[in-house]
């Protein structure tokens, strides 16, 4: 196990040689699965997340049906070689944390209402993990969402804003992450302005706050273009193979 740098932000460089306001490297891909009705694969920094939807579909066991709209199920998981310490298999209570809160996020933005006593499941496999899963395997899934042919208000695009050394920084590395003085992912919709997540671990004053913010919102703009990009490229490719 790494041990806590004395400086995170040296010289207006983060430890990994970013800029505060700099995301990591990152790299979607729409349609990755055939079997499944929507698929992305997406990269954040050393994060390695894929996404897959089935459904709309009859939803089983009827007794879980709305007769109103259809019923997002979202699972987040974690593979048992995606982190250094192999992982324990199956469903953790932060797993089961994240699943719940990716399916408020992304609910917001799917019109369910089309799709009365139907179910629409959502699978995000963690294949290497660095920090910022939930952020990632959120922007993955709604990409899937979309390739799937989902009708959506907008894309749901997360990010997370942190404060290291004083200053805020967006997108936080795992160091960062794991000693930092605080960290607040965020889900949004940048055509709607809305919020659809907002969570937060650690301190900030009311100020910081209001900057952490406005920052992880520039985040999510810019991964909302690569989004659109890569499901932009998947039916330009599909449009030359037909």
């Amino acid at each position: 196990m790494k041990e806590k740098p004395e400086k995170f932000i040296v010289d207006g460089k983060r430890i990994d040689g970013r800029a505060p306001k700099e995301l990591r490297s990152l790299k979607i891909e729409a349609g990755v699965l055939e079997k499944a009705d929507g698929s992305a694969y997406l990269e954040l920094g050393n994060n390695k997340v894929i996404a897959a939807v089935y459904g709309p579909r009859e939803l089983h066991p009827r007794h879980l049906q709305r007769p109103d709209k259809a019923v997002l199920n979202c699972r987040y998981d974690m593979a048992p070689f995606s982190v250094e310490e192999r992982k324990r298999p199956g469903p953790s209570r932060r797993s089961r944390e994240i699943s719940k809160v990716s399916t408020e996020a992304l609910e917001p933005a799917i019109f369910l209402r089309m799709y009365p006593r139907a179910g629409i499941d959502v699978t995000m496999e963690i294949l290497q993990a660095d920090a910022g899963t939930r952020t990632a395997a959120i922007t993955a899934a709604s990409v899937a969402l979309a390739d799937g042919g989902i009708p959506m208000r907008d894309l749901v695009v997360s990010t997370a804003a942190g404060k290291v050394d004083g200053t805020i920084v967006l997108d936080l590395c795992k160091e960062e992450d794991q000693w930092g003085e605080a960290d607040m992912p965020i889900a949004y919709m940048p055509q709607k302005e809305q919020l659809t997540l907002l969570q937060m671990d650690g301190n900030f004053t009311s100020e910081e706050l209001d900057q952490a913010l406005e920052l992880a919102i520039e985040g999510c703009k810019q991964v909302y273009e690569r989004q659109r990009e890569a499901l932009k490229e998947k039916y330009a490719k599909k449009g030359k193979e037909e």
